[in-house]
């Protein structure tokens, strides 16, 4: 974990800089594809996958070297060959385990987060799971293990194929020509985020676009059907810890809902989006039937308030970048404390977003606390052995957070709300 800590911490900053360029080039040419709300809360999204991943929160199924020990029928050695041979499993494998989200209702909720944004944009690729919390991806290559591929190829190739997923997250590239025929595309992928149905559930593919082609789930993009994106059950929130758990609450709800034995089992393995039919008619869902005619989630925000939800992520930035600068130091218990601060604080500014009333509790408990643990140890987690009056600094921003939850809710709620009937 620690090594995947100091990789992010080269990765990360790479990442926000390719955002701030598309961001950039986006307001120059006067197309700008990204929303400060939406942004913000996608952004965010990907510092609670991280700060799950690089705490090792979650249970593994199997993993790959136990796969490779026990059923290897050879032993070979990592040669040029061998790398090729496991790229290709691992972007087979990562096609159908791909396929199964979309296709089974309990994987959907592991990767509708993905989807929940309604704009399309390099921010929308940092939407990544927290509920994916067991961990049976290495099943997918049982025949790279079979075949003994060594694990150290794949734990090098797992992460590069994983960033490899980024770029083609962008409205800002047409066709690639003679490209599409080989790799995901950016217009490839504006099909798979799309609700169109002529789209839905196509280009399931991450690196090649092979598989899709040979499996029949390939579509072009079509000049006279523009892509509309979200999912068709709205998220409406910015929230992404709700937004992880939305599809799997429904389902819960459904499966104690309904009258049938049959279907309290079946609704988890059933196609993506069934319900029980006395479920169905007693308890109906908002569903989008016209992608080109439907209110996409906005909440009334004023620049203040935009402007404050960047400060706050970008606050929760840096706390996240120390956090893995610092791993080793820290230790479990005080990274397990750090990481859930800097993720209560992200439910805490993004509930802020959504303009919910109990946003305050939430913003005024983590503010107490974090000045409570500055006060009794001294020092934010070794901070000040880095930086002078570092922990002063977090103190401050924990004070920044109590007044904003405040003026937020009880004084430029008002205000903007009312602006908002104008």
């Amino acid at each position: 974990m620690e090594t995947y800590a100091q990789a992010l911490l080269y990765a990360i900053p790479f990442f926000m800089v390719l955002l701030a360029i598309e961001i950039c080039y986006g307001y120059f040419v006067k197309n700008q594809k990204h929303k400060v709300l939406d942004s913000v809360s996608s952004i965010s999204s990907g510092f609670t996958n991280i700060i799950k991943d690089s705490l090792g929160l979650g249970l593994v199924l199997v993993s790959y070297p136990y796969l490779v020990e026990h059923l290897a029928i050879m032993e070979i050695k990592a040669t040029w060959l061998v790398w090729l041979i496991a790229f290709f499993a691992l972007d087979f494998a990562g096609y159908w385990n791909h396929r199964l989200s979309h296709k089974v209702n309990f994987f959907w909720n592991q990767h509708v987060i993905h989807h929940s944004s309604e704009e399309f944009n390099l921010a929308c690729a940092l939407r990544q799971s927290i509920s994916n919390l067991i961990g049976y991806f290495p099943l997918f290559l049982l025949p790279a293990a079979i075949l003994g591929v060594p694990y150290k190829v794949i734990a090098i190739l797992g992460p590069i194929h994983l960033f490899g997923q980024f770029w083609y997250h962008t409205q800002h590239i047409g066709k690639m020509g003679w490209l599409e025929y080989v790799i995901i595309t950016p217009s490839q992928h504006r099909v798979h985020h799309a609700i169109n149905p002529e789209y839905i559930d196509k280009n399931l593919g991450q690196i090649l676009c092979i598989w899709d082609r040979w499996f029949g789930t390939f579509q072009e993009e079509l000049d006279d059907v523009p892509p509309q994106y979200g999912v068709l059950k709205p998220a409406a929130t910015w929230n992404p810890v709700l937004i992880n758990f939305q599809h799997l609450w429904r389902l819960i709800k459904d499966a104690w809902r309904t009258q049938s034995y049959w279907d309290k089992l079946r609704i988890w393995f059933m196609p993506t989006g069934w319900r029980p039919a006395d479920v169905k008619a007693a308890y109906p869902i908002r569903i989008i039937t016209n992608v080109y005619e439907f209110d996409r989630y906005e909440t009334p925000a004023s620049k203040t308030l935009k402007g404050y939800s960047i400060f706050q992520m970008l606050f929760s930035l840096l706390l996240l970048l120390f956090m893995f600068f610092n791993y080793s130091k820290i230790g479990l218990s005080g990274l397990l404390l750090c990481g859930a601060f800097i993720f209560i604080g992200i439910y805490g500014y993004t509930t802020l977003m959504d303009r919910s009333n109990y946003a305050v509790w939430i913003e005024l408990a983590r503010g107490v606390l974090g000045l409570a643990l500055i006060g009794f140890t001294g020092d934010w987690f070794g901070i000040n052995e880095y930086f002078f009056f570092g922990s002063g600094l977090v103190a401050l921003y924990f004070l920044i957070t109590i007044f904003g939850g405040f003026f937020f809710t009880y004084f430029e709620k008002e205000y903007t709300m009312q602006k908002s009937k104008v």
